[in-house]
């Protein structure tokens, strides 16, 4: 049976959008520490913050790498990732380049993720690297989670939530299906009720992107009260 605290557990509570006010991160790490979600995704220049905010508390620390696109260069991806661990960052997110992948570049891209996952590891960080699959074919979806696994990556996530579609059950199904169990599937993008996390979660999912949690997980408590949570 299904739990209140289990869906809790499953969320990256995203505090991304470029509009958000500091009032607005504060508010966020709220509702990530009142649930006990998984994590806060906060945005670079937030995590200083975020991250005394969420001290003590049980909720993990994460950020973006590369965000929104994914095309800066290595380097600068390898930089942004050392400065977030040094902050405290326990999860990163990084988005692949994924327009070396649509041109084929594989190299290019597997070394990248391999660069990243290895100082990551390094520091007792996780990483779960971004694809944006509304702009890509399946076969390259299956070369992406096969690209990650073999760079040591611990998850593959659906998309940034920026893209021109998010997260949909038939992905999460293959990125699943594709990776070995050492690799874990993230959803995000567009999740915004519990039945859509829920279809995520039976899909194969073991954590979420969501901006929504509070609404999340307000259904999730009033089902677990009614005894109708169930997967």
């Amino acid at each position: 049976m299904i739990r209140a605290k289990d869906i809790a557990a499953m969320i990256d509570h995203s505090l991304l959008r470029p509009d958000l006010t500091i009032d607005d991160v504060k508010a966020g790490c709220e509702i990530a520490v009142r649930y006990q979600t998984a994590s806060v995704c906060a945005r670079p220049s937030d995590v200083q913050l975020v991250g005394d905010l969420l001290k003590e508390t049980g909720v993990a620390l994460s950020t973006v790498i590369g965000f929104p696109h994914g095309t800066q260069t290595t380097s600068i991806k390898l930089a942004e990732s050392l400065e977030a661990m040094e902050a405290g960052v326990v999860e990163l997110d990084m988005v692949m380049n994924y327009s070396r992948l649509l041109s084929g570049d594989l190299e290019y891209a597997a070394e990248e993720i391999e660069a990243i996952t290895n100082a990551a590891h390094a520091r007792g960080a996780i990483v779960k690297v971004i694809f944006e699959n509304c702009y890509l074919t399946d076969e390259l979806k299956i070369k992406a989670c096969r690209i990650c696994e073999a760079a040591g990556a611990d998850y593959v996530k659906t998309s940034t939530g920026f893209g021109t579609g998010g997260a949909t059950a038939a992905d999460v199904r293959l990125m699943r299906e594709t990776t070995g169990p050492k690799v874990q599937v993230k959803a995000a993008g567009g999740i915004r009720t519990l039945d859509a996390l829920l279809e995520m979660r039976r899909a194969g999912a073991a954590r979420i992107g969501a901006s929504a949690t509070e609404a999340i997980m307000k259904e999730a408590l009033a089902r677990e009260a009614a005894g109708t949570l169930a997967e």
